[in-house]
């Protein structure tokens, strides 16, 4: 009974998800009190699953361990979940401005990498990211770009989700991010059908159908 216990229990410690967590920046911090002065530490720190999941979070502390630990149980606390377009980049090009500090990210195609600095650089690696273009300009604040740039992811929605909001087939919604109406639909597009091909209306066959009339 002990043994099944133990077994069951080790392999709910191999499910629990693996985060990866990044320091962002460590700052002390000295506040004035009656008695003189306490020195405290801040630190910023972004943790994330590689699979879509990522969150920021603050700590402060006497001591610099303390608040990282503080900042990291805050960051799990606070996740949120982004989607990914074929696990990679996203969906659609995002901007976001937070303060002095205004971001531009924008999805690229495979094989770009991660083209971005500092903490956005940091944010899109425990994210799960593989291939963005992102910029940062005015402030440079760590704070303030981890703001906008998680500003601007919340704003990615999947086209399913689009579809569902304004009530039009997953289908209107895909071409007209791969080049508008009146084209054949790209390679990718067909992909992303490939994927959810179940719950669109005729599915591959009608794909087929429009790709060999070159209408759509």
């Amino acid at each position: 009974m002990a043994k099944n216990s133990a077994e069951r229990r080790d392999k709910g410690r191999d499910e629990q998800p693996q985060f990866v967590e990044k320091l962002i920046s460590v700052r002390r911090v000295t506040k004035v009190v009656k008695g003189g002065k306490t020195l405290r530490f801040s630190a910023l720190v972004i943790v994330g699953d590689k699979k879509g999941q990522v969150g920021y979070g603050t700590g402060k502390a006497r001591e610099v361990p303390e608040a990282v630990k503080k900042a990291v149980e805050k960051a799990k606390r606070d996740m949120v979940r982004i989607p990914l377009r074929e696990g990679r980049t996203l969906h659609h090009d995002v901007s976001c401005a937070v303060g002095a500090g205004h971001v531009f990210i924008r999805s690229a195609p495979s094989g770009t990498g991660v083209i971005a600095g500092g903490s956005m650089r940091a944010i899109f690696e425990a994210l799960g990211i593989q291939d963005v273009v992102a910029k940062s300009v005015g402030s440079s604040n760590d704070h303030n770009v981890v703001r906008a740039t998680f500003g601007a992811l919340e704003q990615v929605s999947s086209p399913r989700a689009i579809a569902n909001r304004l009530g039009k087939k997953l289908g209107d919604i895909v071409n007209r991010r791969d080049g508008g109406f009146g084209k054949v639909l790209s390679k990718r597009a067909k992909a992303d059908f490939d994927e959810e091909d179940q719950d669109v209306p005729g599915g591959k066959a009608g794909l087929q159908d429009d790709a060999e009339t070159g209408e759509i």
